[in-house]
């Protein structure tokens, strides 16, 4: 508890705070995060614009893949329904 009240009265020091920020390891710090964050950023966009072009490809193709995928998906959970242990009688 008094851990927490000390380092809260040195971060709210303007010169502790400016002294910090010139540091090597706070730098570094914020390069890194600065790196991850351009990274996912770009990562982002990539994946969306190959989905956009996934979607403008041939007509219907994302529409046929994703009616397959539903029926696959409602087979596949009508399946384990129908199989699972315990089932009531009657209803195979």
């Amino acid at each position: 508890m008094v851990f927490r009240r000390l380092l809260a009265a040195l971060l709210h020091s303007p010169q502790l705070v400016e002294r910090l920020s010139e540091s090597r390891p706070i730098r570094r710090a914020a390069q890194l995060t600065a790196f991850a964050l351009l990274q996912v950023q770009l990562r982002g966009q990539d994946a969306a614009r190959r989905l956009r072009g996934l979607a403008a490809g041939p007509a219907g193709t994302l529409g046929r893949r994703a009616a397959r995928f539903r029926d696959t998906f409602s087979e596949e959970l009508r399946r384990g329904l129908r199989d699972r242990p315990g089932s009531p009688p009657g209803s195979r």
